[in-house]
């Protein structure tokens, strides 16, 4: 039989973090208080225990964390959101505790609970290396275009990636292909949502609708036009 890890995360406050996973669909398997603070959850399989954070030192408050594999990430997302709108009135997305966004194809999303804990949920089939950066093999507008996406979905930076994006647009729009300054607008209106700019959002679409691209042209990047509108009704439904 295989050796099977269980991670330790902190918690300041053992009730209120199980009832959080309790509200994701975990199972508490154990909780108490006497004569020491231990808690454990599963679900899937995989279980999680939390244990009193340090008292001396400093401590960060995002603290520690895990990576749990997962047969299907969009879908988790997806329960996961459907679950913190019913618990809190709608989707965290900022502070203790919140649940970062997904796009279609994305790999990963992260949960940070309200101790602080960042649990990353990641496709268990995902490309086993990333090039930050941007991958070696584009450049131009392109090549910008995943680093964007590099540091939008795996570093969670959104004002970098938007940055990064908005700077290289200007620099390689000119000779970029048409359909990649359309996917960097439409990135860019996504970011904007994301960082709390929906002027500049706004912006952003105006200059997708002044592209007037074709039937076709849209049908072939239809999920990233979509996705700063989706983001926004991801924030915004209760």
């Amino acid at each position: 039989m295989a050796d099977t890890a269980v991670p330790q995360l902190w918690t300041d406050d053992l009730a209120s973090t199980l009832d959080f996973y309790k509200a994701l669909g975990y199972t508490v398997t154990h909780e108490q208080t006497r004569p020491y603070v231990y808690g454990a959850i599963e679900d899937h399989g995989c279980a999680l225990h939390f244990v009193p954070a340090p008292k001396d030192g400093d401590v960060p408050a995002e603290r520690a964390g895990c990576l749990v594999m997962v047969d299907d990430v969009a879908s988790r997302h997806q329960a996961f959101s459907t679950a913190l709108r019913t618990r809190y009135g709608k989707v965290p997305a900022k502070g203790l505790p919140r649940i970062t966004r997904f796009r279609p194809g994305q790999s990963r999303f992260t949960v940070v609970d309200p101790a602080g804990n960042q649990v990353i949920y990641i496709q268990r089939d995902e490309p086993p290396e990333v090039e930050y950066g941007g991958s070696k093999k584009l450049d131009g507008l392109a090549r910008v275009l995943d680093n964007a996406r590099i540091l939008r979905d795996f570093k969670t930076d959104d004002k970098a990636a938007f940055r990064v994006l908005e700077v290289g647009l200007g620099r390689f729009r000119a000779e970029a292909p048409r359909l990649e300054v359309a996917r960097a607008l439409a990135a860019l209106a996504e970011l904007a949502v994301a960082i709390g700019e929906p002027g500049r959002a706004e912006q952003f679409r105006d200059g997708l609708r002044a592209m007037e691209l074709s039937a076709a042209e849209r049908a072939s990047i239809a999920g990233e036009l979509r996705a700063s509108d989706d983001l926004t009704a991801w924030l915004s439904e209760t």
